[in-house]
């Protein structure tokens, strides 16, 4: 068993990756029973699914990085304005 000791493993952490393998495991569902196809939205550029997902996750570690620098460690906000960026990402771009 390998030793995971140099990385803090909590459960806020824990969750993290679930959540990122959760989503990749949906989009690759997605794209095996509804095949994408690419949209174009404000950005005007052709986006698939995966595009606006990497966009999304990109856009939120900005937004985590920001609020860390400006408010401070209290993170549920942020959170909850990546998801509110996230949705528009998938509305819009």
């Amino acid at each position: 068993m390998p030793d995971f000791a140099w990385m803090a493993w909590t459960w806020q952490t824990g969750l993290f990756f679930a959540a990122i393998a959760s989503l990749l495991l949906i989009m690759t569902l997605l794209a095996a029973y509804r095949p994408e196809t690419e949209r174009v939205g404000i950005l005007r550029i052709p986006t698939t699914r995966g595009d606006r997902l990497f966009i999304s996750l990109l856009g939120s570690a900005f937004i985590h990085l920001a609020w860390l620098g400006l408010v401070g460690p209290d993170l549920w906000w942020a959170s909850a304005l990546s998801l509110l960026y996230a949705a528009a990402v998938f509305r819009y771009v």
